[in-house]
């Protein structure tokens, strides 16, 4: 996962568990592979007024995850037409944890 710390300020903690599960602040658990799509998938986390971590905007901006869309490749499904020739199918590649961007922006450690 690649992480990028934009402002000053106090960031929240973040972990990996497995392959596909981001936690944050032991608090908020995102099985990202399940957010994945054909296009790229952008996620606002902010902290609400009851100091707790949210999906979407709320009163405290404190990270963001950007997914990139599934990628394809052609595997021959060992089948082949009348004519011989090879019969392919489209597969998405298995999620890439290391293709993930976190922001995380700073803020108040007293929140």
């Amino acid at each position: 996962m690649n992480v990028i710390e934009k402002t000053e300020g106090t960031k929240i903690s973040h972990s990996i568990m497995g392959d596909t599960i981001l936690v944050l602040e032991e608090e908020l658990y995102l099985n990202l592979e399940k957010y994945q799509r054909d296009y790229p998938v952008h996620i606002d986390i902010s902290r609400n007024e009851f100091n707790m971590l949210v999906m979407g905007t709320s009163r405290e901006y404190v990270a963001q995850i950007d997914i990139p869309e599934k990628t394809y490749r052609m595997v021959d499904t060992g089948k082949t037409t009348e004519e011989g020739t090879p019969i392919m199918e489209k597969v998405h590649d298995e999620f890439d944890m290391n293709t993930v961007t976190l922001t995380l922006w700073g803020g108040n450690a007293n929140v």
